[in-house]
């Protein structure tokens, strides 16, 4: 079993902020490969599927970003899995908008979920980084990661998630180039 997990707040409130595109892309994978209805558990929302032949849990921490790792620690633990059996789908301000770049281990870019992820499971797990791009100035990227995406961004977003969620079976292989390239592509189209 794969550990996914889409990081974001929970709450109405903060359903559209580029924050929560990570929970955005797990509903998303969910829908598409028909995943079981969710159920709480390890301190957030569960839902269990395949996607090609593996066998993945998604998880939506409910702690709240700064605290996702005790959610995902829980699930890890509990499933005896190493930090490399799990993926995190998360927003990355230096990525250009509905931009995704996957890489193994790294540093927390000032991310507080990652930084919360790393220090309870460390940092070899896998990162769908999905771009929002960077606001310009660094006064303005609190109101920027904690805004909601524009109207004119929507459709952007639309088909960015249907992009990741169309494309996971190459993440569910482990074939993250395959997966970055798919993505990208379906981007392209007109």
């Amino acid at each position: 079993m794969q550990i996914w997990v889409g990081l974001g707040n929970p709450g109405t409130q903060y359903a559209m902020h580029r924050h929560n595109v990570g929970f955005m892309a797990a509903d998303a994978i969910a829908e598409v490969h028909g995943f079981d209805p969710p159920k709480k558990a390890f301190s957030g929302w569960t839902r269990q599927g395949r996607i090609g032949g593996e066998r993945i849990l998604l998880l939506k921490p409910a702690t709240f970003m700064n605290d996702s790792g005790r959610s995902v620690g829980e699930a890890v633990r509990f499933f005896k899995k190493a930090p490399d059996d799990v993926t995190v789908f998360y927003d990355e301000l230096d990525l250009a908008p509905f931009k995704v770049k996957v890489k193994i281990g790294g540093g927390t870019a000032g991310h507080n979920g990652i930084r919360s992820l790393d220090a309870h499971i460390g940092d070899s797990f896998r990162r769908v980084r999905i771009g929002i791009g960077h606001p310009g100035h660094k006064d303005k990227v609190t109101g920027h990661v904690l805004g909601n995406y524009a109207k004119a961004e929507r459709d952007r977003l639309s088909d960015l998630l249907a992009a990741i969620a169309g494309e996971a079976d190459w993440l569910a292989k482990g074939d993250d180039a395959r997966f970055m390239n798919e993505v990208a592509l379906r981007m392209q189209e007109p």
